[in-house]
């Protein structure tokens, strides 16, 4: 046939406001769209319908010689009674029941598609859950044969070695992968439906001990008296203040500081911090000047609380639980305790549940609308948790401190 385009003109094709064709003969077309992708369709009939089909990948891809290859290859197909878009669909089905027809295809496809919404740690959680517990034995399972008693029997196995956790999330996993292959019509089997019906209760939720508040005055002069590091104690000192976890905490660096505007910040997938949240947390002025007077001991490091034998790394975590032992707290009190305590004295006062819930970083703050997105009840959670440093820095003194209680 005539080519109506050369290849230069293929290239040098800009793009309009609205998409439009250039014709290249018996059917053949070139889509050019606004934002510069270019295309290769056919245009055909059949069975006396007007069809049009993708003629192998876009410009550049695709070159204009190969687009007319592969062109007149259809239009064969089409002499012979043969829809060339109803046989690529067909052909794409076959492909896709091909890659996903056994467990671990499935799998990996379900877990690919995931990853677009997981952050990276969730996604390498998974992968590592799937490749020690699941894949071992399913691995190269079809689908359609896996049942019931099998999976029952897997997730039994997890449960037997005290994994509750992660018996819950394989169960969760397993169901997930069984309903997206069946959304993808790789198959209709459903043998995970009823897993949950026969998991073995795990244990309780840990129960991170903390002091009732009453006890809390013999504690701060506990820790106010004991001569420990100023930056063990400090930072002691900064997780009540702020009732950040453990982890975060110790780990606090430099560079999240902004010691005059008195705020923390924890960026999204920050380690340490659970799920890995966005966080910001306002600092009472007796942090802020804790904060200053350790400046010259470790502000030349990335770690605010750096560790004893290695300054390039943060402070350990049996270096506060030490500390809480040996000044006779032993099984009373826990670094992380102190959010339960905090959490239960702000509550008890009547302030607003959302500053508090906000002020623990429970749940993720890119899901709170409106203008308190990113700065979420900012600047009321800065005045509860400097009413709330007051009252620990009375404690702390001795004073005749009135029970603690909201302002205003």
């Amino acid at each position: 046939m005539a080519v109506k385009l050369t290849e230069l003109q293929v290239k040098n094709a800009k793009p309009r406001a609205a998409k439009y064709s250039m014709a290249v003969g018996n059917g053949l077309m070139l889509l050019v769209n606004p934002d510069g992708a270019k295309y290769w369709r056919l245009r055909y009939r059949i069975g006396g319908k007007a069809r049009m089909v993708a003629v192998g990948k876009p410009y550049p891809y695709t070159s204009l010689k190969q687009a007319v290859t592969v062109a007149a290859e259809f239009r064969a197909l089409i002499a012979q009674g043969t829809d060339p878009a109803e046989k690529r669909r067909k052909e794409k089905l076959l492909e896709r029941e091909r890659v996903a027809n056994t467990f671990g295809e499935a799998a990996g496809a379900w877990h690919t598609f995931r990853s677009k919404a997981w952050n990276p740690r969730t996604a390498e959680q998974a992968s590592i859950y799937l490749d020690k517990d699941v894949l071992p034995k399913l691995r190269s399972r079809p689908l359609d044969s896996i049942s019931p008693a099998e999976l029952g029997a897997l997730v039994a196995g997890i449960e037997a070695r005290g994994a509750f956790d992660v018996a819950k999330k394989t169960r969760q996993w397993i169901k997930a992968i069984y309903s997206y292959s069946r959304a993808n019509g790789w198959t209709v089997a459903d043998p995970a439906r009823d897993l949950a019906s026969i998991s073995q209760p795990g244990p309780g939720a840990t129960n991170y001990a903390h002091l009732p508040l009453e006890e809390l005055p013999e504690f701060l002069h506990a820790l106010e008296n004991y001569e420990a590091s100023t930056l063990v104690k400090s930072c002691a000192m900064l997780a009540l203040w702020t009732a950040n976890r453990p982890g975060v905490t110790r780990s606090l660096k430099w560079s999240e500081l902004d010691l005059d505007a008195g705020i923390w910040t924890i960026d999204k997938g920050r380690d340490g911090m659970k799920r890995g949240y966005y966080h910001l947390t306002p600092l009472p002025r007796q942090a802020i000047a804790m904060l200053r007077e350790i400046q010259p001991i470790s502000g030349h490091f990335e770690y605010v609380f750096i560790g004893r034998n290695d300054p390039t790394k943060p402070l350990s975590d049996g270096a506060i639980a030490g500390m809480i032992k040996r000044i006779g707290y032993r099984n009373k009190q826990t670094m992380h305790g102190f959010r339960h305590l905090i959490s239960t004295a702000l509550n008890d006062k009547g302030y607003e549940p959302d500053w508090i819930e906000r002020q623990l970083a429970h749940g993720d703050p890119d899901k709170i609308r409106g203008t308190y997105n990113k700065a979420a009840y900012l600047e009321p959670r800065r005045k509860m948790m400097q009413d709330w440093a007051d009252y620990l820095d009375g404690l702390t003194r001795g004073a005749n401190v009135v029970p603690f209680k909201r302002a205003g």
